[in-house]
Order: C-alpha cells, then structure tokens, then sequence
C-alpha cells in the first residue's frame, strides 16, 4: 500500500511553507498524512537531501515513512519512501521542467553509496572496471524480463569496462512468487552457481503464486539444481535478501528495473549503449 497518491493530493491544495527548514518539511508532512484516522505510529524522516542545478533554487527531499495502517479488520505497517520537492516555502509532490519536459520524480535519487557496491553483489565484470552499473529488478516484472537478460548479456563481454551489481527486488504485491524465486537464486549463487540471475528471468511460474514448492519446483526444473525450503531459509541468503532490499530502501528505489549508472541514476537504462568500447 502506498500513501503517496493520497498525500499528493493534500499537497497539491496547501503546499504552502515559511522558509523551510528540514523540520519543517517533516511537520508539514505529519499533519498532511496523520490527519488521515486510519493511520497510526506514523514517524517521518528526512533522509538526505539534494540540489536541483537544472532548477534553481529547488531541493529534492528524500524522506522515509513509517506508519500502521487500518484496512478492514488488519492493521499492516508501511515503510516507504518519498521524494518532496521545495524552494522557498513551497513544497510539491511533482517537479517537471517544462523547458526540457524531465520529470524530476523519475530522475532525481541519491548518489550511489559505494559501500553497496559489495562483492555478493557483483555478479560480472572486474571489481575495477571502468563503469559500475547497479541493476535493482524483480525476475517476474515483464519490462525487467525483456531487458535484464539483454543488458546483461552485452555488457557480461566486457568485463573491463563494465561491473555490474545486482540487487534482488521482488514488487511482493505484485508478484508474491518473486521472494521465493529471489531467495531460492541467491542460495544457487552462494552454493557457486556463476549465471544464477540470468536463468532466473528463464523460470516460469505464475507471478501470483504463492505455494512455495510449485514456485520452488518450477526454479529448480530450469536451474537444474535441488534448492528447498531450508536453502532459502539460511541465514546467509536472508541476510543477502535484506540487505538487498535495504540497498533498494536507502537509493529510494520503489519500481523495477531501476539502473544506476556510475553512481547516478540512469531514467533511460541504456546509458551502458552509449559506452564506446575499446
């Protein structure tokens, strides 16, 4: 469940702030969202901020929000992101350059941290390579399943000038069946399985599935292996799955693929194309 349809809303009809300081934004947004009395616990953040060169005097505000969340008779807690925009004492849910037609809520994130660029995650190429390419995707995701295999499969070639790092993100609302494929490819890949996340995009199973053995009977008729329940219930591949959802977290990645490339983020996904290689 996402808040930020609902907050755009309220924002759009009273954006309106006295010099903004970072407590300000994050006030400014409790009242928005708390006014809403299904919601409870809510705490907000502010987790990084950034100028805009091409608008200026803008920021970006990257914020975390945490709440619970009454629907019918349940209770669920939310932990997500959100991008805010403000200049002045005006803050807005959207920023688009009407010069060059950018919409900033697609292409503005935190730079790269370079503490994720681990070796776990880095699934070709040499650790020096001249470029770093972080890939985030879920392996029933349609647009990732056309574009994945194809990236990988070129920039794989040149190991020199291409490392690639790859974050497992199953969109689990969507596609309940992509935890237990994720988990089941991080355990091939700690059992020494080198192509792991290219065959993964080559399973099919229904992305709504939720019985773990037919999901993990479909991997392992691709794979060819005999990954089971307690494979992916070791403790090193859920730390490997946390983490990789806390790497996604941190870069304020909410859809799939997302693509850094060189530490920025990279809205087109084929800036690799653009590399002339020597």
């Amino acid at each position: 469940m996402s808040l930020m349809p609902k907050l755009s809303s309220i924002l759009l009809l009273s954006a309106s702030l006295m010099a903004a300081t970072d407590a300000d934004v994050v006030s400014f947004l409790k009242k928005g969202i708390g006014n809403n009395p299904n919601i409870s616990n809510l705490k907000i953040d502010v987790s990084g901020k950034k100028n805009l060169p091409a608008m200026s005097g803008w920021q970006a505000y990257f914020v975390t929000i945490e709440a619970d969340v009454k629907q019918g008779g349940d209770i669920r807690h939310i932990n997500q992101n959100g991008t805010y925009f403000v200049s002045g004492n005006i803050l807005a849910p959207e920023l688009v350059n009407l010069k060059t037609g950018e919409r900033y809520n697609d292409s503005v994130a935190p730079d790269f941290n370079d503490a994720f660029y681990t070796k776990s995650n880095r699934i070709s190429g040499e650790a020096n390579a001249t470029y770093k390419v972080a890939i985030f995707s879920d392996p029933l995701c349609p647009f990732c399943r056309r574009y994945v295999p194809e990236a990988l499969s070129y920039m794989t070639k040149y190991p020199k000038t291409f490392a690639v790092y790859y974050y497992h993100l199953p969109l689990t609302s969507l596609h309940p069946a992509a935890v237990t494929l994720t988990k089941a490819a991080i355990a091939a890949e700690q059992n020494g399985m080198d192509d792991a996340v290219l065959k993964l995009y080559k399973v099919e199973v229904n992305a709504n599935e939720k019985d773990e053995q037919k999901i993990l009977s479909a991997f392992n008729k691709t794979f060819g292996t005999k990954i089971d329940s307690d494979d992916i219930r070791r403790s090193s591949v859920v730390k490997q799955f946390e983490f990789d959802q806390k790497v996604s977290q941190s870069m304020m990645v909410a859809g799939t693929p997302t693509v850094f490339f060189n530490g920025k983020k990279d809205p087109s996904k084929n800036k690799y194309k653009d590399v002339k290689i020597k």
